[in-house]
């Protein structure tokens, strides 16, 4: 993005890297994170509203910034993860109806007790990230993230350990995340799976408003995260709730890594899309 011009900022959301970590899991709610956004633009270009581009759970902190300060925001781009608008019940209640009740695992059910997600990717992360990384890329052969498990089960359960590991992801990058992730520990990425509740009742009071600013997005085929539970075409949903929805793409065979998997694809629908607003 700087190399074409823009004046970019990659942040580490609250819990990540460099950045704060409180420990409550309330800290990490929609709320304070896409408070997080506008006191950031504030601070890089006072009084000038800002692009934000978000992949998997900074998709729905872009799509709902967007969607809740207009006057910050003058563009949206989110990756992997649809903007579908706001459901009639909290997403927790949905993985738990659809897969604890019958008795089947679901990694958000899995992340709901605080410490034993933590344990597991702590205990090794260079393990866990790469198997988790690899399960669920456009690399991984069909049925490489078993959904066949009990609910009582682990997630790395079932994954596999990729030798080599796809190109995509060298080991340079690879040392730099577990070395991020060895410091910070998971608790606060994992703490945003444990606040659907609050995110509902915060997201009640702006469940009429549509997104009404030029908006990207981008998936693959093979990203679990893009129609994660079936049912109507993602897009054609998307296009109801974000009216000036520009660009639209779902890359063939890509996995969840959308950006990471396909760069070259990314930018060129990214950078003009940019260039034009």
């Amino acid at each position: 993005m700087a190399e074409a011009g823009f004046n970019a900022c990659a942040i580490d959301v609250r819990g990540y890297g460099g950045s704060d970590k409180p420990h409550p899991v309330e800290a990490y709610s929609l709320a304070h994170i896409a408070n997080d956004l506008v006191e950031i633009a504030d601070a890089l270009q006072p009084g000038r509203a800002a692009i934000l581009l978000g992949h998997d759970w900074g998709a729905p902190i872009v799509w709902n910034s967007a969607l809740t300060r207009p006057d910050k925001f003058r563009a949206v781009g989110g990756l992997s993860v649809p903007h579908m608008g706001t459901g009639t019940r909290s997403f927790r209640e949905v993985f738990d109806a659809l897969f604890t009740a019958k008795n089947r695992f679901f990694y958000q059910a899995y992340f709901q007790k605080e410490g034993v997600a933590e344990a597991e990717a702590e205990a090794d992360p260079r393990d866990f990230l790469r198997k988790f990384y690899y399960g669920i890329s456009g690399d991984a052969p069909e049925g490489s993230w078993p959904n066949n498990k009990t609910a009582d089960a682990k997630l790395l359960e079932g994954l596999v350990d990729p030798d080599p590991f796809p190109a995509w992801l060298t080991e340079a990058d690879l040392d730099y995340y577990v070395g991020e992730f060895t410091r910070s520990g998971f608790r606060g990425p994992i703490n945003r799976y444990r606040n659907h509740d609050l995110d509902f009742a915060w997201q009640q009071g702006f469940k009429d408003r549509k997104i009404e600013q030029p908006a990207l997005f981008i998936s693959g085929t093979r990203d679990l995260a893009f129609n994660m539970l079936g049912g109507a075409d993602p897009i054609a949903v998307m296009r109801t709730q974000v009216p000036n929805l520009q660009v639209a793409e779902v890359l063939e065979g890509c996995g969840h890594w959308t950006q990471q998997e396909r760069p070259a694809e990314v930018n060129a629908l990214l950078i003009p899309w940019l260039k034009a607003l």
